[in-house]
């Protein structure tokens, strides 16, 4: 065989090598990416999230070790299994009403339908104006029907379901325990509740409680924080699971 055929069938050798292995490479890595097939979500939720998606990869190790407990549950369950996530704090009016509907809407932009939210407290007061504000900003679309526990109609989308949502207890009626994951919202409420009846995962995830901004100048920007934070943290927890 003359040198430059023999050279020139090593070239192709070597690229079709290079080929598979990138390939392989490629088909190894699995990354979640939002989905088409939902209802137009609000354009500046959208945008939001689009903000929120970038500071995924600067979540702190020890957040990230909680949240992957979460997923880890959720996809070790059946495949026609939907996991409850029920999101506690004292009162159910900051924390726990933001987690719930973050990871709500996550999972939707996401597509992941295997996960069901919900949130409660050691007591039942209201959803908190403050919070309810800082998730309109967000681009959330919130009526207010009023009364004392008013029960607010929450859309990330115009056409989509209302998520209902009013301050109660989290052993109500409302609230499904089975394949169950309680996340604890706030260090009293974890203290408060060592045991909680039905729950096959508990997973401590406090976050600093913005009420301590209340009747200040920084207020608003004290419940804005918490709210990307809660955010970024569900934004995670959906990618994973989607990606799993």
């Amino acid at each position: 065989m003359k040198p430059h055929f023999v050279l020139a069938f090593l070239a192709f050798c070597i690229g079709l090598f290079a080929c598979k292995s990138e390939a392989s490479e490629d088909s190894s890595t699995v990354e979640a990416s939002p989905m088409e097939d939902h209802p137009e979500m609000n354009a500046q939720l959208t945008s939001y999230l689009d903000s929120v998606v970038q500071s995924v990869p600067h979540l702190p190790a020890e957040r990230i070790a909680q949240l992957d407990q979460i997923a880890t549950f959720v996809s070790q369950s059946a495949e026609d299994d939907v996991t409850n996530l029920v999101f506690i704090c004292t009162h159910n009016s900051r924390r726990s009403h933001m987690s719930q509907l973050w990871a709500a809407t996550a999972a939707a932009y996401y597509g992941v339908t295997s996960v069901h939210t919900f949130s409660g407290g050691t007591e039942a007061t209201a959803f908190n104006p403050r919070a309810v504000a800082a998730m309109q900003r967000a681009g959330f679309s919130i009526t207010n029907p009023g009364g004392t526990n008013p029960m607010y109609q929450v859309r990330w989308a115009a056409d989509a379901d209302p998520m209902l949502c009013f301050s109660k207890r989290y052993d109500d009626v409302t609230i499904p325990y089975s394949n169950t994951v309680a996340v604890m919202t706030c260090s009293d409420a974890d203290k408060n509740c060592p045991l909680i009846p039905g729950v096959d995962l508990r997973v401590s995830l406090p976050f600093v409680d913005p009420k301590a901004a209340d009747g200040t100048p920084a207020e608003a920007a004290a419940y804005d924080e918490r709210a990307f934070q809660i955010a970024t943290e569900m934004t995670y927890l959906m990618q994973q699971i989607a990606g799993a």
